[in-house]
This record gives structure tokens, C-alpha cells and sequence, in this order.
């Protein structure tokens, strides 16, 4: 579980006049965000909020998952990603942006799935071993590296959502919060409905994300240090972008390029409007431009997608005392749902009061 992790539910809620869908969706605090976190993640937030009741929240105990040893960083980090997803364009008017450690019911109800759930079931998850193997230099063998799986399936289903909308890499996550919520539902009915599940099992809605290279051709990821940050100024951004890799069959200025392997282009069917990216594909297959011509067209797109994100930024930067009132107000929203889910959650397992 590096760099960025998300979920997203959206639940249809009966107690309306109308039909309102809800989404949740949350994100590790591991420094600043970049493009990859962006269009994986926070250009759809921003586009859910207008249609759905949206809570988003930024993972601080799952960010201890990994680095325990030195949480020196994590509040910094925190408020790096609370930045950022203001200056996305979530707005507080529209959505409820949260802690996740600042609402306790996420680490109660991951406490209630311990008690019930097989080592077998976390130990079988892909990237459980995976996640060891790369991050070798760290001793990862704690229950909170081996739970964390479990602690999402918490943050899933303290809001009961009825859809999880993921990638495909998290898929196995969903399907493990199914099994919790199927488990806990056959250990526990509800005192009040049996009929009705205190826990609906959440369905995969799987979620299209472009590819977005990093300045290597791999994804783009902090650990591999190759992103574009959404903060980084105008004249980063383009010696990042002149840096990239292109084509590697095209080893001179007369060589014909392959726009479809390579990183610059991808780029490009990402930022660039169709013109550009015709133009860039014509003088790529023909030579009649070089990857530095190419690259300052997709540096000026990138730059016009930033600016609205960095200006609203700096806004917020400039009135902490806002920001703060924005994360409180989300808080108590949150733990008010969440109280919600627990009463019923406590109830069933013979600890309400």
C-alpha cells in the first residue's frame, strides 16, 4: 500500500423522499499530490460532488501502516493533502472533507471486524506479499501492515455504501470487505430488522483512470520520484516535462517517432486539446519536429490545467484559520454518520447501552 490508496461507495438511502446517493472516498497523506494522484482520484471527486453526498477523507492511521518508526512527517502531510484537495475543487459547501483518526468510529469498527475476521482471509490478499517484497528495507511485520485491508473495509462500510467504485488493483480489497460484511451480518442481525442487514455487502463499480505515465515511463508514483506535483511552479514543471522519456527508437531529430510508445504522448492524450495532439502526432511519425518542440506543447497544457488548481491553493495557504474550520466541521458531519452505523453495529454485538 504505497503512495495512494482510495474507495469510493455510493449508497442509495431509503430514509429520503428522493432518492440520494451517497460517496466516500479517502486518500493516504504522503506529502503533496501529483498529476497521478489527480486524475486517479480528485478530477472525478470534484465532478461526484455535484450529483452525490460526498465525504472525503484523508487515511492518516493508514499512512502509519508503513512508516510507524518516523511519524515525523504525517501532520505536515496531512495538511499538504487537505490543501490539495481544496485547491482540486472539492468544495466544503458540497462535500465533507475529514481525518479519518479525528473520526474514532473508524478504528472502533475496525477493532469489532478483528474479533471476527481469519488471519487466512488478510493474509491471502495480493498485496499483502507484494507490498513486503518492495518494501524490503522496512520491517512490515505487524498486525497493522497484515489489517490494513481490514481497517479499509471499515472505512467502507461505516458509511454502509451500497457501490465501491475502484481500480482494478483494489478489487480484492472490496471483495474482502464483502466477505467482512457478509460474516458480520450472519454473526449479527439487526435487533430491529433482521430482514435488513446492518452491513450491505458494497458492489465493484469498476473505475476507467487514464494512463499517466511518470517522467520515466513508469507509473507515476512518489516512491519512484518521477511526478509532476500539483503544486510545483511553472518553470519545474516544464524542465520536468523537457527531462521525460520519449520513444526510444527515436535516437536522432531525423528519426521517425511512434507517439503510442511514448510517455510524452500519453501525456498529451490526457492534457492536450485534439488539435495539439494531432499536430504533435503528424510531426512525430513524419520528423518534421523533435521531442523538444513536442514536450513545451504538452508542458503548456499541463501548465494551463494547474493554474486554476494552484491559484486556489495559494488562496487557502493564505487563510489556515478557513481551512481548519472546514476540516472541524467536516469532522463532527462525519462522526455524526458514522455514530449512525455504530449504534447499530454495537447494538447487534450486545454493547449498546
Amino acid at each position: 500500500m504505497v503512495g495512494v490508496i482510495f474507495w469510493q461507495g455510493i449508497r442509495v438511502s431509503n430514509t429520503s423522499s428522493e432518492l440520494r446517493k451517497r460517496v466516500l472516498s479517502g486518500m493516504r497523506p504522503t506529502g503533496k499530490l501529483h498529476l497521478g494522484n489527480y486524475m486517479g482520484a480528485l478530477y472525478n471527486w470534484v465532478r461526484l460532488q455535484h450529483e452525490y453526498e460526498c465525504y472525503f477523507f484523508v487515511a492518516d492511521w493508514h499512512a502509519l501502516t508503513t512508516d510507524y518508526a518516523d511519524p515525523s512527517k504525517i501532520k505536515d502531510n496531512i495538511q499538504d493533502v487537505v490543501l490539495d484537495f481544496l485547491a482540486a475543487g472539492l468544495d466544503p459547501e458540497k462535500s465533507t472533507l475529514f481525518i479519518q483518526s479525528r473520526v474514532p468510529a473508524h478504528a472502533e469498527l475496525h477493532l469489532a471486524f478483528s474479533m471476527i475476521t481469519p488471519l487466512g482471509w488478510l493474509e491471502r490478499v495480493p498485496t499483502y506479499k507484494d507490498q513486503q517484497e518492495q518494501l524490503k528495507e522496512k520491517d512490515l511485520a505487524t498486525y497493522g501492515f497484515l489489517g490494513y485491508p481490514l481497517l479499509q473495509s471499515a472505512d467502507i462500510l461505516l458509511y454502509q455504501p451500497d457501490f465501491v467504485p475502484v481500480g482494478q488493483d483494489q478489487v480484492a480489497h472490496v471483495e474482502l470487505t464483502r466477505e467482512v460484511a457478509r460474516r458480520f451480518n450472519q454473526f449479527y442481525p439487526s435487533k430491529t430488522n433482521p430482514e435488513v442487514p446492518i452491513l450491505p455487502e458494497p458492489k465493484v463499480l469498476l473505475t476507467p483512470s487514464p494512463k499517466l505515465p511518470g517522467l520515466d515511463g513508469r507509473k507515476m508514483s512518489k516512491s519512484y520520484g518521477n511526478t509532476l506535483g500539483l503544486s510545483d511552479p511553472e518553470p519545474e514543471i516544464r524542465k520536468k516535462i523537457k527531462g521525460m522519456v520519449t520513444d526510444p527508437a527515436r535516437i536522432r531529430r531525423t528519426d521517425v517517432g511512434n507517439p503510442e510508445v511514448c510517455p510524452v504522448f500519453d501525456l498529451h492524450k490526457v492534457f492536450s486539446s485534439a488539435e495539439t495532439q494531432e499536430k504533435a502526432r503528424e510531426g512525430c511519425t513524419t520528423a518534421s519536429i523533435g521531442c523538444i518542440e513536442c514536450k513545451g506543447w504538452l508542458a503548456d497544457a499541463v501548465v494551463a490545467e494547474l493554474r486554476p488548481i494552484q491559484e486556489r491553493r495559494a488562496y487557502y495557504e493564505a487563510n489556515p484559520a478557513l481551512v481548519e474550520e472546514i476540516i472541524t466541521t467536516g469532522n463532527e458531519k462525519a462522526a455524526a454518520r458514522a455514530a449512525i452505523t455504530m449504534r447499530e453495529v454495537k447494538t447487534a454485538m450486545g454493547l449498546g447501552e
